[in-house]
């Protein structure tokens, strides 16, 4: 768990990612693991505490408490709303924030909204926004090689869908991978204090529902459906592009991974199912690439652009949509 933020060094940013959406390397330096792991990585692999109660937790509540309220038929059509509203702007804060801007710099946008994203990501306990991005930044760089440190090809799919996540191996952030936006000390206080937005969020859905409905159990089901049923449906829906998108679905592209096409996983995520497309051209602010390849994070990002809220959003040029590899 982090506990403190280190002394940063700040290079100037630069013109963006590359078009693979990776970045140079950090120095290995002495570490006799330098050559499959980057400087950052320390510690083993066992479950850690900090982070495993609180998973552990949330599915307990959030499974135990939605298998109890349907038994009992005390699930109605607000319930349901409360729990997609949530759990789909969630995900935009994963997919639009988290991924296509902090990650990729996809597009751009002004500091204000920049920071709403990241509070809106780190609100899915998804650790750190800097963290998430810059780890995000070796998997592109490695991808389904022996650096890439969540591929379902080098280690298992539960390993990759939720068992790096959980261990204290990768806890610490690259902040030499993430410059750019280490600058702003808003973003770092973010990184550090993820886990206080998404408390507050559950509290405030609490506080919403007991109002609205005028009594605490109306307070306790906001919690339960908006808070913590929809994470743990977040959490899987948005891992899912680590595991299956790995190992499940259709190859347009030839890259140098195993990764792959999904209609299904693009729904649940927003978008991000059209993996394969991702990993051949990373730095697009669309993954669904034609017309019947549904992307609402997209479609989102473009009304958003309308307003001048975002800009520059970047899309795969003219030979990338034209070079078609028959599928594998």
């Amino acid at each position: 768990m982090q506990t403190a933020l280190p002394p940063l060094r700040i290079a100037p940013a630069g013109p963006g990612l590359s078009e693979r959406g990776d970045e140079p390397a950090p120095s290995t330096g002495e570490n006799p693991l330098a050559k499959f792991f980057p400087p950052y990585v320390e510690g083993d692999e066992r479950l850690d505490r900090w982070t495993s109660i609180p998973y552990i937790f949330v599915h307990t509540v959030g499974i135990i408490g939605a298998g109890v309220a349907i038994a009992y038929g005390q699930v109605t059509w607000v319930d349901v709303l409360l729990c997609g509203l949530f759990y789909y702007l969630r995900m935009f804060g994963i997919t639009a924030g988290y991924h296509r801007y902090f990650s990729h710099r996809a597009y751009k946008t002004g500091r204000i909204f920049q920071f709403i994203l990241a509070f809106i990501g780190t609100t899915s306990l998804q650790k750190g926004v800097l963290w998430w991005a810059a780890h995000h930044r070796q998997h592109h760089k490695y991808s389904d090689q022996e650096r890439d440190i969540h591929s379902p090809v080098q280690r298992s799919f539960h390993w990759a869908h939720q068992g790096w996540f959980l261990c204290g191996r990768y806890d610490r952030t690259d902040w030499e991978r993430i410059q750019d936006f280490a600058k702003y000390p808003e973003l770092r206080w973010l990184n550090t204090n993820f886990r206080g937005p998404a408390i507050g969020s559950v509290i405030l859905m609490f506080l919403i529902g007991w109002l609205v409905r005028g009594d605490v159990m109306g307070g306790l089901r906001a919690g339960l459906w908006g808070g913590f049923f929809s994470t743990v449906l977040l959490w899987h829906g948005t891992f899912t592009i680590n595991s299956l998108a790995h190992v499940w679905g259709s190859r347009r592209y030839k890259t140098t991974d195993d990764s792959r096409n999904n209609f299904f996983l693009a729904l649940i995520t927003m978008g991000e199912g059209w993996h394969n497309n991702h990993h051949y051209y990373q730095s697009t602010a669309n993954q669904g690439f034609f017309w019947w390849e549904v992307d609402f994070s997209y479609y989102i990002l473009k009304v958003l652009s309308w307003f001048g809220i975002v800009w520059d959003l970047r899309t795969p040029p003219k030979h990338v949509l034209e070079n078609r590899a028959a599928s594998a």
